[in-house]
């Protein structure tokens, strides 16, 4: 629409589909039958259900047994850079991370507080995350997650995509160093992260882009064929079930020995 129409912009809500009939039902409603005026824009996805560190904390507890020392190593971040920090040094060397944080995103995509995080630069990440959490088709691709600054020098079109539902062709010179979400076709799904909207996945891609020279990373739902992950215990489980290496859950970090 954008490349071949007069149209200038293009909105397009997180949950396009059944889901959003809640949404369309709503502002018909306000805006129809109660005869208000248009005022509210959805500008971000995290509408969902949140969980305090305190709550966080108790469910971890209650998974002692299985998160043993021998197997385990646990650690509290309260510091919200350092805790970035030490994530990005983790999907730097090749970890595949689970990322829990915040309120839960609205639709069908995660969009970087319901997220498996890992490095976009590895050809074969790809293959690692079907063979340990997805085991989706190959031909099945996944989505870059970039700040909103970068996206003119990285694709081909800069209009923002929050809700990782338009696909732009990635710039040829670049598509090599990010072969994991990089379409055959040269393009990319990508989601578009600004600092307003989510500062905490924005300042986690901003250390990675600082750390490796490429301000993206390989967002894919935190879920193995089921629903995405709504709550600590189901992050837990699907750390736990999986070959997941590390999960970070506010600012608790788990990895695996």
């Amino acid at each position: 629409i954008l490349d071949n129409s007069p149209f200038k912009e293009v909105y397009i809500p997180p949950a396009a589909g059944d889901a959003g009939t809640s949404m369309g039902a709503a502002f018909y409603t306000w805006n129809h039958d109660l005869n208000n005026k248009r005022s509210f824009v959805l500008e971000t996805g995290y509408w969902g259900p949140g969980f305090p560190q305190e709550e966080i904390d108790h469910i971890i507890a209650g998974y002692k047994d299985k998160l043993n020392s021998n197997a385990f190593h646990m650690e509290t971040e309260s510091d919200e850079d350092r805790l970035v920090e030490k994530t990005v040094d983790f999907i730097s060397k090749g970890n595949v991370v689970g990322w829990f944080q915040g309120r839960m995103e609205f639709g069908a995509r995660a969009l970087g507080n319901r997220s498996i995080i890992v490095d976009p630069r590895r050809t074969d990440m790809k293959d690692i995350l079907n063979a340990r959490i997805k085991k989706r088709e190959m031909f099945r691709p996944f989505a870059p997650s970039i700040t909103i600054e970068h996206v003119p020098e990285w694709f081909e079109s800069s209009y923002q995509v929050p809700f990782m539902e338009k696909v732009y062709k990635i710039r040829p010179q670049k598509q090599e160093q990010i072969p994991a979400v990089t379409h055959v076709d040269g393009t990319g799904r990508l989601q578009t992260v600004q600092k307003s909207h989510n500062p905490l996945y924005y300042n986690l891609i901003s250390k990675f882009g600082e750390k490796t020279g490429v301000p993206i990373v390989l967002n894919t739902s935190f879920n193995e064929n089921e629903p995405i992950v709504t709550t600590p215990t189901e992050a837990l489980d699907t750390f736990l079930r999986t070959k997941m290496d590390v999960v970070v859950l506010g600012c608790t970090i788990i990895k695996r020995k």
